[in-house]
């Protein structure tokens, strides 16, 4: 099968994660995805294949040469962030300018809004009708691996031992909390789950998130000199002290931020959620002590248990752990040559399994996949470059 018609089979499954579940997988579409996963697995040769209990999906291929024994990761769930029902793809033969997705709703994608574009004239784009994201993160992986894989095999191709995991619910970072890292039995691995051809990833932020709840005291506004404590008020000052050059808006590359993602409440209490960012680990416990330094400062203002500050470490930056194992990095570089790829090594401004399965022993940096403008309606990606990615990976597997 062409990994272009495995990845439309896989969008076809709406696998959206949910925050808000306390299940694994957090949707159930995503146990029926899983199903789909390991019955193609076995189709193409993965005779151990099989999904577990919490949705994660297993399978290995002996090698046919002696080397170590890697391991290929994606995810099957697909951001919350913009809807994944009904997703309706088509294939467009790019020549430049902009795309119009959908004429009838005035839905367009601007080559002025978006110039990674213009590096994919002359190919063939596969698009949404801009009502839906497309998926390719990580569906694109998946499919890059299962057709790099089933090539292999197939081809009677020289390789070393292989193991295969997809993941559940990446995308509301918990992927990596029930992977057995153990029985997955890679010496190193690499997820599947990038975007621009090309792009090597082993740099990611340290993360955390912050909670803050502000309590206030209600009285009446026309007697309330002196007396109330408006919570909401409280939950202003506390933003305010912030610094605004560091929110996600105004930064880039390297550059850490904090960033507000929830707010909620009255006067008797109100509740900020924000997620912090750095890749330098100095600076990101500096951000994290920030966020104390300013309850108190408002505890001493309004009284002490106005503000409370709940931190929460999420994962760190895995070049620590992939710094003394850079041979993977070179490996994964000299298959991209092979594949006729320029490889650029690339900060993440975000997350992946791998930071969180470096951190277990398995060290995991990140591949492309070809995608771009992931978690909204605008996203796409060229055929040619999820066929180049499936060359890398098979590269990456030769003895």
């Amino acid at each position: 099968m062409k990994v272009t018609e495995r990845f439309l089979n896989y969008v076809a499954f709406d696998t959206q994660s949910d925050e808000a579940s306390e299940t694994c997988p957090s949707t159930p579409n995503q146990l029926l995805l899983g199903e789909h996963i390991v019955a193609d697995l076995k189709a193409i040769g993965v005779a151990d294949a099989h999904m577990d209990k919490d949705g994660y999906v297993y399978g290995s291929v002996p090698g046919t040469a002696e080397g170590p024994v890697i391991g290929l990761i994606a995810h099957m769930d697909t951001a919350p962030d913009c809807s994944g029902k009904n997703i309706k793809p088509r294939i467009v033969e790019y020549k430049g300018g902009d795309i119009v997705l959908n004429e009838a709703e005035h839905i367009v994608m601007k080559a002025a809004d978006f110039e990674r574009l213009e590096r994919s004239v002359g190919k063939h784009l596969i698009v949404t009708d801009g009502t839906t994201l497309l998926g390719a993160d990580d569906k694109a992986g998946v499919a890059e691996i299962l057709t790099a894989v089933e090539e292999l095999i197939r081809d009677k191709a020289p390789h070393v031992p292989i193991r295969i995991g997809i993941t559940p619910d990446e995308e509301i970072g918990r992927g990596a909390d029930r992977f057995d890292v153990k029985g997955f039995g890679a010496e190193f691995a690499y997820t599947a789950d990038g975007g621009t051809l090309g792009e090597i990833e082993y740099e990611n932020f340290n993360a955390a998130s912050a909670t803050v709840v502000c309590k206030g005291v209600s009285i009446h506004p026309g007697s309330a000199k002196n007396k109330l404590v408006n919570a909401m008020q409280v939950a202003m000052d506390f933003h305010a002290m912030l610094p605004a050059n560091e929110r996600p808006e105004h930064t880039e590359g390297y550059e850490g931020f904090s960033m507000l993602h929830q707010m909620e409440g009255g006067v008797e209490e109100a509740k900020l959620g924000y997620i912090i960012r750095d890749h330098d680990r100095f600076k990101f416990e500096q951000k994290k002590s920030r966020f104390e330094m300013i309850a108190n400062y408002l505890n001493e203002a309004y009284g002490e248990g106005t503000v409370t500050v709940t931190l929460k470490d999420s994962y760190y930056n895995m070049k620590e752990k992939i710094l003394p194992v850079m041979h993977v990095v070179e490996r994964a570089k000299n298959a991209m040559r092979e594949a006729d790829m320029d490889p650029i090594a690339v900060p993440i401004r975000g997350g992946t399994d791998g930071a969180r399965l470096s951190f277990e022993g398995l060290p995991c940096p990140n591949l492309c996949t070809g995608g771009e403008n992931f978690h909204g309606r605008f996203e796409y990606i060229p055929v040619e470059d999820m066929e180049a990615c499936v060359q890398m990976i098979k590269n990456i597997l030769k003895p």
